[in-house]
């Protein structure tokens, strides 16, 4: 027992070890379970619309309730590992995850699948944040690197294969099972996730521990619920005055939350939201970049999945393989923003990526309606490809300029809110494809007949509004530093405390770790 409690081995013995890398490969896949479950699901979403006779408002929430809860529990899950143990509240993350894929798998009505989602993206907001966490007492300082670079080999896989692999189960009709083994595909992954985590992977706490914030939890959980539940069900529901007094209402829930976690910081210093970076403007700025960019992601794959299998007409499997060009797009420009780009030309590369990305928006407006339903998968690949490329300009250097200006003994709580908010937002734009694209079509009135042109409009009128938002993200990340220093999450980590922490061996605590999604 004493090689998985004591944190030192990990950093000393434990680095010369394989054993590390058999801890790094567990963590990793379920890190791309994780990924590939946000992705894998829209390419389904028409298959499970026929087999379970879902609305729209349920389809909605089938893919915005996994977001919210992953969004709104993904610090308290850090903060859970923190004080508990990291490889603890992995190994839950991942049992809880695997259940969740179960009751998915098998839900019979729409109704259990939304609360199997929920279920599912409240246990990866347990088992992402340990992710990096455990890397980071796992492995030397001089070996980081290499480990950080697989894992952004890992998030351009499962930017790749999470549609295509949903396409291709979803095709297969495996068993007769349809949309369902999407989920069933986790149960022998996490199984054994399981089994050999508790085996390889060394428990590790932080050695001067925060109290977890149960009343900012609330709160927090609360005003986004509040918000984005009746945006969820408003237009199913006519829009009615309960939902607008709610949306109003989080307003003040989200400012009760702003006051409570200033008095937790004076009372004890343990808040949920470590308030004090929100007077670094590259980080305001920054955050407000994530939560909009969020919702341009949020809005655009749904509404493009919608309009390709229901408008077009499309089998998944076709659905899935025209996305490959953009999601090889977004990985080679993503590595190529990082490694050559930014550090030469600093903040142009993310807004060249904003304007590129919406000049490949633009494009695809046009192509829509040049083309109509009877576009081709091949005519829809220069706006993919130019699309891919914008987002992968931004995505892979944009932690790092936010993270540029922050204090550095706060630069892992500041990783774990901005992805965070970038979850809040995916959350948000799932939200709004209520207002940007079912608001536009008229389903009562609709003959079967008009129903492509109808979702060509419909994908046609969120295009513009997400090029909207591009602009003021555009114009935002002029708050940007022009050239990002030194990424400061890693320094923060390799810089031991003083007290009683690094007295006895331990390593300090990296509040909040999460991954970059």
């Amino acid at each position: 027992m004493s090689s998985q409690q004591a944190p030192k081995p990990a950093a000393t013995g434990a680095a010369s070890d394989r054993r590390r890398w058999i801890a790094l490969a567990i963590v990793m896949t379920a890190a791309f379970m994780d990924l590939v479950d946000v992705t894998i699901v829209n390419i389904a979403i028409p298959s499970i619309e026929r087999d379970l006779g879902a609305s729209f408002g349920a389809i909605q929430w089938i893919t915005a309730g996994y977001a919210l809860a992953f969004a709104a529990g993904l610090i308290t899950g850090g903060r859970l590992g923190d004080i508990y143990g990291r490889r603890r509240l992995f190994l839950i993350g991942i049992t809880a995850f695997t259940v969740a894929s179960a009751l998915c798998g098998f839900a019979p009505n729409s109704e259990m699948l939304v609360a199997a989602r929920l279920l599912q993206g409240a246990s990866a907001a347990l088992m992402v944040p340990q992710v990096l966490a455990i890397v980071h007492v796992t492995f030397p300082a001089h070996e980081r690197g290499k480990v950080f670079g697989l894992f952004g080999a890992i998030v351009g896989l499962g930017a790749v294969s999470g549609p295509l692999l949903g396409a291709l189960l979803t095709q297969w009709n495996l068993f007769g099972l349809e949309w369902r083994p999407i989920f069933l595909i986790n149960l022998p992954v996490g199984v054994a996730a399981l089994i050999l985590g508790r085996k390889y992977i060394t428990e590790s706490k932080a050695p001067r521990a925060l109290r977890l914030d149960l009343v900012g939890v609330a709160l927090v959980t609360l005003a986004l619920l509040m918000l984005v539940y009746p945006l969820t069900r408003g237009r199913e529901l006519d829009w009615p005055l309960w939902g607008h007094l709610c949306m109003a209402g989080s307003v003040p829930v989200f400012a009760a939350f702003v006051v409570y976690e200033r008095y937790k910081t004076r009372k004890d210093g343990s808040p949920l939201v470590e308030l004090s970076l929100f007077r670094v403007k590259s980080f305001a700025a920054g955050i407000a970049v994530q939560l909009t960019f969020g919702m341009v992601m949020g809005i655009f794959f749904l509404v493009w999945t919608l309009y390709m299998q229901i408008g077009l007409g499309w089998s998944p499997l076709r659905a899935g393989l025209t996305g490959v060009p953009f999601s090889v797009a977004v990985s080679a420009a993503a590595g190529m923003s990082v490694q050559l780009l930014v550090p030469r030309f600093g903040r142009k590369v993310l807004q060249a990526g904003a304007a590129t990305m919406a000049a490949g928006m633009l494009l695809y407006i046009w192509e829509a309606g040049r083309y109509g339903t009877a576009i081709h998968s091949w005519q829809m690949i220069l706006p993919l490809v130019v699309m891919g490329v914008g987002m992968g300009l931004i995505v892979a250097p944009l932690t790092d300029a936010v993270l540029s200006e922050v204090p550095r003994e706060h630069a892992g709580s500041a990783s774990g809110l901005i992805n965070t908010t970038t979850q809040m937002g995916n959350a948000l734009g799932l939200g709004l494809v209520s207002v940007v694209f079912f608001g536009v079509i008229d389903e009562e009135k609709l003959a079967p007949s008009a129903m492509g042109q109808a979702f060509t409009d419909a994908f046609q009128n969120s295009l513009w509004w997400v090029v909207a938002v591009l602009g003021v993200i555009f114009a935002v990340m002029f708050a940007l530093p022009a050239k990002p220093k030194q990424h400061l999450e890693a320094g923060a980590a390799d810089e031991p405390e003083s007290g009683a922490g690094e007295a006895a061996g331990e390593r300090p605590a990296e509040p909040e770790p999460a991954l970059a999604r």
